[in-house]
């Protein structure tokens, strides 16, 4: 191991990874061995130390970042910022990955998982439904039924005797989202140590733990949140951190749904005559001191020219050209993200009226949070509690539509362009805007900012190359690369079959009807399998054709839980029975069926993104706008992604075996089939195949 390291920390790792072989009777992995020692040499660099590891499955990677960057981050007094792509990764590291460095790899440091406030229990909140708060004391509490009381005062129970430590994801028990919501806070909401149950609140303990930690895991979404309020307010400060962004394919594109913008119109109107009921309510029981009743009376003048000109946008709306799309929805998509003149000029009219609206709710929360701190004369500290949370719930809606209308009044340059839309359902118009480029955003809000990162996954390469990755996740070609190859032997133990098929798959009726012609063949020999589309249309298509013998066996999305689904055709394949498992995108990623869990996966279709996405289509106007191709710029890297990870789904580990079948055959008759079948791991091919 080279660079920049000194003697010392090299002689760490090499020592940790000798311990951790030892102790767990591992032979060394070729390929682990040179994820470390990459690892280490890119983190030891002079120059600011970014670098992306394609690590295919079976490298063990996250062991290795972890015994390569955790004596290196100690070294230079940083913090390890582990991030992943979901809670459920989030566990996995926490509760099996890192006790396993710690215990077989003589490396001492203390690791926390860090979550956002609304996966901790407000204890506040638990307590107020339980001695039954009324609507005076609390005049937005949900209204909850016996049952849901039954289950609050259980985790009273649990939470005071020990028991549970006040975090969702650690509670035994199936536990509704209905059920959980009305017990959480965020900070607007928090009285932090003004609060009674402060000393036992479950966030703040949770806090405490995170400033002593080494190493912190994180998710995405909770990463951006941090990087969205300008770092160091949930985690640690940027320039202070080493982040490792596993699953790092997510990263783009959970970064263009963070920054989206979007904003209900008639929603928007409906919520502000509830911004002058809630001041006017909140006032009157304050008992209408002149601050109070000055503000809530500037906050009603300044709301109705907003009313108006908004009324006017929504006149101008139906005008619009809306294109139907699935489930009763109607889409009209801005080219190139360009507004009309007569739609953006609204919005300039709106945008200092709004910026004014935003500005005195902000001075209302302000006012009552000093409220909550005992600072104003004639209001008790616990009744402006109660109110806080809605106050800011306000404030924070008054900013996001500050955000939208400047956004719709921005004059529109031929530079990079945003995704704009406006959707309509019924009477109701909702209005969008997306980056379309979210790597500017990951440059300014965190490759700029951080001392260092190192960006994995299993999937960043298409033909071998990482150019599709780096392009979105706003890197250079300058970043030091690393590709490890999966060390299964995939033409010993897998097969790709693509079956000669009459129909082509751009007919989608065609198609449809011959996929539910062809599955009761493909799978009468199969105890279990993954079957997987790329459209609801689709895969509710092919399950109407399909003979009853068969569907009773289908386990489908939608019908139950993913997590209920898993259950059932674990239980059901323990027990000798046929399963399978039916699903989109979500199934296609993430799931792990070992075994016999999964012995055949079957692709439909290639998944090419859907061809109506809006964001999509205006990255794809750009591209042409520039002289280029989007669809092999965009679409059909992207499909070469989701692809693998499909057929990844089958070989879990060095035990599996199994099939892959792929009703496409646009892979071997279109010219690109070959970037297809290249990214793909060397499974056992069998083009041509019939099915009787």
């Amino acid at each position: 191991m080279e660079g920049g390291l000194s003697q010392e920390v090299k002689a760490t790792i090499q020592e940790a990874y000798r311990d951790w072989l030892s102790a767990n009777q591992f032979s060394p992995r070729k390929t682990q061995r040179e994820m470390i020692a990459f690892i280490a040499r890119s983190l030891g660099s002079s120059d600011s130390p970014l670098a992306v590891v394609e690590a295919g499955t079976g490298t063990g990677k996250t062991v290795a970042y972890c015994l390569a960057a955790i004596p290196i981050a100690q070294n230079l007094g940083k913090k390890l910022v582990i991030s992943t792509a979901t809670v459920n990764l989030q566990e996995q590291v926490y509760l099996k990955d890192l006790p396993d460095v710690q215990d077989h790899a003589g490396l001492e440091f203390i690791y926390d998982l860090v979550k956002g406030r609304g996966r901790y229990l407000c204890i506040k909140r638990l307590d107020d439904y339980l001695r039954g708060a009324s609507q005076e004391e609390m005049p937005f509490l949900d209204e909850v039924g016996s049952d849901q009381i039954t289950i609050y005062q259980e985790m009273l129970r649990r939470f005071s005797a020990g028991n549970w430590n006040g975090e969702v994801d650690s509670w035994e028990g199936n536990l509704d989202d209905n059920d959980w919501r009305p017990l959480t806070n965020d900070h607007r909401g928090c009285t932090n140590n003004q609060c009674a149950f402060f000393s036992q609140c479950p966030f703040f303990r949770a806090r405490e733990s995170l400033e002593k930690a080494d190493v912190i895991i994180s998710n995405h979404d909770l990463l951006l949140s941090d990087l969205a309020l300008g770092g160091g307010v949930i985690l640690p400060e940027p320039a202070s951190c080493i982040y490792i962004i596993d699953e790092a394919h997510h990263i783009a594109e959970k970064t263009r749904n963070h920054f989206t913008l979007h904003s209900g119109v008639t929603g928007t109107l409906q919520w502000l005559d509830t911004v002058v009921n809630t001041l006017g309510t909140m006032t009157q029981q304050f008992s209408r001191p002149k601050e109070f009743v000055d503000l809530a009376s500037s906050v009603s003048v300044s709301i109705k020219p907003i009313q108006q000109i908004i009324e006017e946008i929504s006149a101008l709306l139906p005008e619009l050209h809306f294109i139907e799309k699935e489930e009763g929805r109607e889409l009209h998509r801005f080219p190139l993200g360009k507004v009309p003149a007569q739609i953006s000029s609204k919005f300039r009219d709106l945008s200092p009226h709004t910026e004014n609206l935003a500005s005195l709710i902000d001075k209302v929360f302000i006012k009552v949070q000093e409220a909550v701190a005992g600072e104003i004369d004639g209001i008790k500290s616990g009744v402006a509690g109660n109110w806080l949370a809605q106050i800011g719930a306000l404030a924070l809606r008054s900013k996001s539509l500050l955000d939208l209308v400047k956004d719709y009044g921005s004059e529109q340059s031929n530079s990079l362009p945003r995704a704009r839309w406006v959707s309509h359902n019924d009477a109701y118009y909702d209005v969008f805007s997306a980056p379309i480029e979210p790597g500017e955003l990951l440059n300014d809000l965190l490759w700029q900012q951080c001392y260092a990162a190192i960006c994995t996954s299993a999937t960043l390469t298409v033909g071998g190359m990482f150019s599709r990755f780096l392009s979105q996740a706003g890197l250079d070609n300058t970043v030091e690369q690393l590709r490890l190859v999966s060390t299964f032997n995939f033409p010993e133990v897998a097969t790709l079959n693509v079956p000669d098929l009459v129909s082509d798959p751009r007919d989608s009726d065609a198609h449809t009807e011959e996929v539910a012609k062809l599955l009761p063949g493909l799978v009468h020999e199969d105890q279990s399998a993954l079957i997987l589309f790329t459209s609801w249309r689709q895969l509710n298509g092919v399950i109407r054709l399909l003979p009853d013998s068969l569907s009773q066996l289908l386990l489908v999305q939608g019908d139950d839980a993913k997590q209920v689904l898993i259950s059932r055709h674990r239980e059901n394949v323990l027990k000798g029975k046929s399963s399978f498992l039916v699903g989109l995108a979500s199934f296609a990623e993430g799931l792990d069926l070992p075994g016999n869990l999964c012995r055949h996966v079957i692709i439909a279709k290639i998944p090419f993104a859907v061809p109506d996405d809006p964001i999509d289509q205006t990255v794809a106007e750009f591209l042409e706008s520039q002289g280029r191709n989007p669809f092999y710029e965009m679409s059909l890297p992207d499909a070469a992604l989701k692809l693998v990870q499909a057929c990844g789904r089958l070989i879990r580990n060095e035990h599996d075996y199994g099939k892959i079948t792929l009703l496409d055959s646009r892979i071997v008759t279109k010219s690109y089939g070959k970037l297809l079948l290249n990214t793909l791991p060397p499974y056992r091919r069998n083009i041509g195949s019939r099915i009787t």
